[in-house]
């Protein structure tokens, strides 16, 4: 006999807690959580639909794992600690081994951030899932987007560009088992954390890298009433994107490429080299341009302003 919705949500979706801030969670009509005094409440939403944002088929662990990551993103980005998530779930049938799957993708990343799973809601439909996660911050010390001021120096971590390769070897026939590791970038990206918390007191400002670098840099600077120009030979491009797309395809993933989940960053020109040294003792991170003034982001390439036409990941364009 199929399981129920209360039967599927007992048996997948509800376990001992593991956070003494977590007075009612999965079970009740809402949970009951206690913040820490003295911090702000973080919180940021996504919705994932199949065939939209993650391919239709996918393994139910890379969906349970990037449906949290996204918003964990989110919060890396803000500086703030993670500490509990509510999810809902859309399904157009009960498939047990699929939730099995998605509920160890899940709890796999949760686990590893410290976050609690403490309600949701399940429902019959269209595949869709939904995830809020909850943090905190000191308010003094949280990221925004808004903080950029011309001369700060503009930063990139990791190796953005990597999941659009893997997302594209996936559409051209890759099976979705393959572990190679561009393909593995996509189906299980790995939110920055611990360098959002580092940033905290040392960045001007910062946003994820969800849709597509230069995109995204353009949202960073609307925010901050800025303009910024990136040097495109400083642009950090990994071995293995290199070799599998050239350089000119990769500079595009790299600027265009959406599901990095990267973070994006300013700092004060004064002390960015000796804060870019403490950072890259810990992190990747790639000093890729400067804020100008003005409303402009330009790309450049020895000193010439070089086009590059298209632009982030946009839900109604």
């Amino acid at each position: 006999m199929a399981l129920g919705e209360f039967e599927l949500i007992d048996r997948f979706f509800r376990r001992p807690s593991r956070r003494s801030d977590v007075l009612l969670g999965v079970g009740d009509d809402a949970a009951l959580l206690e913040p820490p005094a003295g911090c702000a409440l973080v919180a940021a939403t996504d919705t994932l639909v199949e065939g939209r944002h993650f391919l239709a088929g996918a393994p139910g662990r890379s969906v349970g794992h990037h449906a949290l990551a996204v918003n964990l993103s989110d919060l890396a980005a803000m500086g703030a600690d993670p500490a509990w998530a509510l999810l809902s779930l859309s399904l157009p049938e009960v498939r047990e081994d699929w939730l099995e799957d998605f509920a160890l993708g899940f709890y796999a990343l949760a686990d590893s951030h410290g976050v609690e799973l403490v309600g949701g809601d399940t429902v019959r439909g269209p595949l869709v899932v939904t995830v809020e996660v909850l943090g905190f911050v000191e308010p003094a010390l949280a990221l925004r987007r808004s903080g950029a001021r011309p001369g700060d120096v503009l930063f990139v971590s990791g190796w953005p560009g990597e999941s659009a390769a893997g997302l594209a070897m996936l559409r051209g026939g890759v099976p979705m088992e393959s572990r190679d590791p561009l393909v593995l970038r996509y189906m299980y990206a790995q939110p920055r954390i611990e360098l959002g918390r580092a940033l905290r007191g040392r960045a001007s400002a910062a946003m994820d890298v969800s849709d597509g670098l230069l995109g995204d840099l353009g949202k960073l600077c609307a925010a901050s009433g800025v303009g910024a120009r990136i040097d495109l030979d400083a642009l950090p491009i990994s071995d293995r994107l290199l070799a599998a797309h050239g350089r000119e395809a990769s500079e595009r993933m790299v600027l265009l490429g959406g599901d990095d989940y990267e973070l994006l960053f300013t700092l004060p020109a004064a002390g960015a080299d000796r804060r870019q040294a403490e950072l890259t003792r810990d992190f990747p991170v790639t000093r890729i341009g400067e804020i100008e003034a003005g409303h402009e982001v330009l790309c450049e390439r020895d000193g010439r302003v070089i086009e590059v036409t298209g632009g982030g990941y946009d839900h109604f364009a």
